[in-house]
């Protein structure tokens, strides 16, 4: 296609700024440290055929159900346990322990479980059990960090085997979707303190064991009600280097990553002839956020005007080689709530300047029109983001300062509000309308919610307690759009960019049918060869 002039200035001048420059550079090392790695390799170690082994980048905290809240613990638990409801690929929810169930009135929700469903001990799993669980949680002295995420709950009676009734204080749309797994597993009524050093689930895996900062090992349960895995045995191997994962699988001591690796490693893996790359749309969801109690970032024209800046599009090519796509809200494409018909932010510089220019911040004889702080983690790709914001902004007059922070220091200082703008990531909670209240409710400030901003509007405040309530779905859908069409005028967040699912793994595995939320649930469906199965080659 041939390119207009406008394009071809625009790539002039992306090509001179970080994009291109990470590109080359990132490329050429993992490149050379492949080639470097094997130059030296006799022969290729192999993984274990007999099984499956998957990378991951850190260790899972607490594997316990009604502790777990990182990111990896959640994904294993989710192979590990059941719950009572489970997530589609649309985020509809649909039946996993519970059948089915009915509610009798906005605070009653009536379970009726699957019969024969037995722990991984063969012990029988019963309403009792759903009881326990929640009785633990709710228990203020057992410290679960789950418990206020349950606090609309009243009570659960059991009052037979297969019947499990949830009471609650007040009406709460988004019930169900707390219940869905991985967010919850059910444990059984006799797990104590103690569960998380011999974990028994009654997902289509069961917990074989865990080495600290090593491996978590998991075998086939061939009783899961939904069907026994392919996998024999599964290793979660915890690999915290992207480097070596990338090299763990070109030498065939891993089967696959989900989501680990830096976008320039993708394309220099996907060379390898044993190796092949799997990508669909995701939902986690990478926005700036703003500070409203500050001066300059609380004048609405000014985040307009940032938003007009920011070539996302280039952003997105050049530095996540295409591995996301262009969000216009919190809530993904394929949510049933999702509303496309909100305020759109193309790059457009001249609308910039004028915004700018109307918001009282005029050039200076240096060109300068404002300074601003961004903070960001230290990992390379978000510092490289930053550094690519911080050349685009420069074209309309904003200088921007970078700040890059650990991790913890980072969510740290956003839940404190000691930031001007942020640049963060929203891993599942973006993924029910509950979100909208949460981070833009002015009743939902930390430690209370995540508002960090300080987002302040009576009308959003108005529709998220609706949201909160409603039980029809297309009246809630209608509320929904409407909270969309206002916080992408208001702009308290830059939502960036939805990041695709991304699996680098061995070519015999197939396509993966992966999670748009990056968990692993399609591990229990995943076919695998004769040869894998049986350890022959």
């Amino acid at each position: 296609m041939k390119a207009t002039a406008t394009n071809r200035r625009r790539s002039r001048k992306i090509a001179g700024a970080v994009p291109f420059v990470f590109r080359g550079a990132a490329l050429l090392a993992v490149t050379c440290a492949l080639g470097v790695a094997f130059a030296g390799c006799s022969r290729s170690a192999q993984a274990d055929r007999s099984g499956l082994v998957l990378l991951i980048e850190s260790n899972p905290t607490n594997l316990d159900p009604r502790f777990a809240t990182d990111g990896q613990s959640q994904h294993l638990d989710g192979l590990i346990f059941s719950s009572l409801v489970e997530r589609d690929e649309n985020l509809s929810l649909r039946p996993d322990l519970a059948e089915s169930w009915e509610t009798p009135d906005p605070l009653t929700y009536v379970f009726h479980l699957r019969e024969g469903v037995k722990f991984h001990d063969g012990s029988a799993l019963t309403a009792a059990d759903v009881k326990a669980t929640f009785d633990f949680i709710l228990n203020a002295a057992n410290r679960s960090p789950k418990r206020g995420g349950f606090r609309m709950i009243a009570s659960v009676d059991a009052p037979d085997a297969n019947t499990a009734i949830f009471h609650l204080k007040a009406p709460y749309a988004s019930f169900l979707w707390s219940l869905s797994r991985p967010a919850i597993g059910i444990v059984p009524a006799k797990a104590g303190t103690d569960f998380s050093r011999a974990l028994v689930g009654s997902g289509p895996f069961r917990f074989v064991s865990q080495a600290q900062d090593d491996e978590v090992v998991l075998a086939a349960n061939p009783d899961y009600f939904g069907g026994a895995p392919q996998i024999a045995r599964l290793r979660a191997r915890i690999v915290p280097d992207a480097i070596v994962r990338a090299l763990e699988l070109r030498k065939g001591s891993a089967d696959l990553e989900i989501s680990s690796l830096a976008p320039d490693m993708v394309p220099v893996l996907a060379r390898q002839p044993a190796l092949a790359v799997t990508e669909h749309a995701g939902t986690n969801l990478s926005y700036l956020g703003f500070n409203l109690d500050d001066p300059i970032i609380g004048r609405r024209e000014v985040r307009q005007a940032l938003a007009f800046a920011t070539d996302r599009e280039a952003l997105i090519r050049y530095l996540l080689h295409g591995q996301a796509r262009i969000a216009t809200g919190v809530l993904p494409p394929n949510h049933w709530a999702y509303e496309g018909n909100v305020a759109q932010y193309a790059l457009d510089t001249a609308r910039a300047e004028a915004l700018l220019d109307a918001a009282g911040f005029p050039r200076k004889e240096n060109g300068v029109r404002v300074h601003l702080t961004l903070k960001t983690s230290t990992d390379e790709q978000y510092r490289l983001i930053g550094a690519v914001l911080q050349e685009q902004w420069r074209h309309v007059g904003v200088e921007l300062e970078l700040r890059p922070l650990e991790l913890g220091t980072l969510l740290s200082d956003a839940v404190k509000g000691n930031f001007q703008i942020n640049l963060l990531r929203w891993v599942g909670a973006n993924n029910d309308p509950d979100i909208f209240e949460f981070v833009f409710s002015s009743k939902r400030f930390p430690p209370d919610g995540a508002n960090r901003g300080h987002y302040r509007n009576a009308k959003m405040d108005a529709l998220t307690e609706q949201i909160r309530v409603e039980m029809d779905r297309e009246k809630r859908k209608e509320l929904c759009s409407e909270a969309q069409k206002i916080v992408a005028v208001d702009l308290p967040y830059l939502p960036m960019w939805f990041g695709d699912a991304v699996s680098v793994h061995r070519r015999d595995l197939g396509d993966l049918a992966l999670s748009p939320t990056g968990d692993f649930d399609f591990l229990a469906k995943l076919k695998v060869s004769e040869s894998r199965e049986t350890g022959k080659m």
